[in-house]
């Protein structure tokens, strides 16, 4: 625990994962993300539930979802049940548990050692955002917010979390937006395009958005013609959010433009490493209404 408060503490761009196995096939998930790792519980079914639910489990006098892991990822059900594991998470603002067939050991690696996916497995659809190679083997980092819209929608990014926010003109503000899921990237669009933004460049990781923002400064010297605003997840492969904001709040020109963290990893326990870096604000996904709301006071100063 001690270790992993000081990771990303100042935006070192590291990270530490936990590996786990499904079917012998090894998949990693983010340490933040994990409350803790149990032996499985009896668990509750529910009628007329996903697929890919298994039932509720108690656990502290919390009712939680259990999400088999095999039936995700189109494998077959442990071969050893009773050496079975729980991987009890938090993030988007709701604890969920992953019955996965083990738990090996926790790595700590550079968000800059993870290979983005290639063509040929990433799409709109796909379920993993990164791999890391280990020795003779490969660690696939999963979309776990995705595996949870896909069970259930309306825990996304969509737009009816727009009723409250006033519709209006806001084409004349500029907006860079770092984030490495390509369904995301979809919602975001759709969404800020209905609250009026027109003017939005996606990149898919903070290099990506940090090497256009530098560059664009070069060709031209008003960076208020370039961007107005910057939003970022945390969790990207090659340069991860938090190190992006601290290399722009540290940048002689672009310090002076807002940065909004928008990322499933927004708690109070954690909201902290996003004050280090000099976040202006800090948005837990799904909360569009809350971004646009956010966005509109730090522009409108």
């Amino acid at each position: 625990m001690e270790a992993k408060g000081v990771l990303l503490e100042s935006g070192t761009n590291e990270l530490e994962i936990v590996e786990f196995n499904v079917a012998n096939n090894k998949f990693g998930i983010n340490v933040i993300k994990v409350r803790e790792i149990i032996n499985p519980i009896p668990v509750v079914t529910i009628p007329h539930s996903h697929k890919n639910i298994e039932g509720i489990i108690e656990i502290r006098g919390e009712i939680l979802p259990v999400v088999n892991m095999a039936k995700v990822l189109g494998y077959p059900e442990s071969e050893q049940p009773a050496l079975d594991k729980y991987i009890v998470t938090e993030f988007n603002k709701q604890k969920i548990v992953f019955h996965v067939h083990g738990v090996d050991k926790i790595h700590r690696i550079s968000w800059g050692d993870i290979e983005k996916p290639t063509n040929l497995y990433q799409s709109l659809e796909s379920q993993i955002i990164g791999v890391v190679r280990k020795e003779n083997d490969m660690i696939l980092l999963l979309d776990f917010e995705k595996i949870v819209v896909d069970i259930n929608p309306a825990t996304g990014i969509n737009n009816d979390r727009l009723k409250h926010v006033e519709k209006r003109d806001r084409s004349n503000f500029k907006i860079v937006v770092a984030e490495d899921s390509a369904l995301l990237r979809k919602l975001l669009s759709d969404t800020l395009t209905e609250a009026g933004f027109q003017k939005v460049d996606f990149f898919e990781n903070g290099k990506d958005a940090l090497d256009y923002l530098e560059y664009s400064i070069k060709e031209e010297a008003e960076l208020e013609k370039i961007v107005d605003l910057i939003i970022t997840d945390i969790e990207m492969p090659i340069m991860d959010g938090l190190f992006l904001t601290k290399q722009v709040k540290e940048h002689p020109v672009l310090s002076k433009l807002p940065v909004v963290i928008f990322s499933s990893l927004i708690t109070e326990d954690l909201r902290h490493k996003g004050q280090n870096v000099g976040a202006n604000a800090q948005v837990s996904k799904p909360e569009i209404g809350e971004l646009i709301n956010i966005i509109d006071r730090l522009l409108n100063k």
